[in-house]
């Protein structure tokens, strides 16, 4: 017989992905106010200097990592409710996705913002994951060691909960 284990608690005392019974459920939002909702990422990509060199000598056989990384994270917040089980198909009113320069690699920043009755924190963080795990398919014929992370919600701002900033 498996362990009955404690669950952690959100504002209502409950998770809201869990029913009474502790089954895994689909929050309804149907009585919720559609709000205009934004949330933004980031996601750091390190990299040999090889690989920042390739990139900024347009050097990459593949083609131009950056714009393939922008696109690919814009495409991916799109499909983020095919991607993650329990999320609610959002109409994105815009989807940006930047990418910075650091000296060792990447920071890419992701914009996702709607109309909704639900936020759109997880197409933001979808955003710049597959715009991350691109570049690392466009360059790792020139470095297998490049390392992603962290990917995280810098804020979000609309809907009950209000607005987050990270600290």
């Amino acid at each position: 017989m498996p362990t009955k284990r404690k669950r952690p608690v959100g504002r209502a005392g409950r998770l809201s992905h869990l029913d009474a019974g502790g089954r895994v459920r689909m929050v309804d939002v149907s009585d919720k106010a559609d709000t205009r909702r934004e949330a933004t990422a980031e996601a750091e990509v390190r990299m040999s200097a090889a690989a920042v060199r390739a990139i900024r000598d347009g050097a990459v056989r593949k083609g131009d990592p950056l714009q393939a990384a922008r696109l690919a994270g814009i495409m991916a917040a799109k499909r983020t409710a095919e991607l993650i089980p329990l999320c609610h198909q959002v109409a994105l009113s815009t989807v940006e996705v930047d990418l910075e320069p650091r000296p060792r690699g990447y920071r890419i920043v992701g914009r996702a913002v709607t109309v909704a009755a639900t936020g759109v924190e997880m197409e933001a963080l979808v955003a710049v994951a597959a715009a991350a795990l691109t570049l690392y398919d466009m360059l790792k014929a020139v470095d297998r060691a490049i390392e992603i992370g962290p990917i995280r919600l810098l804020a979000k701002s609309g809907g009950r909960s209000g607005t987050y900033r990270r600290g």
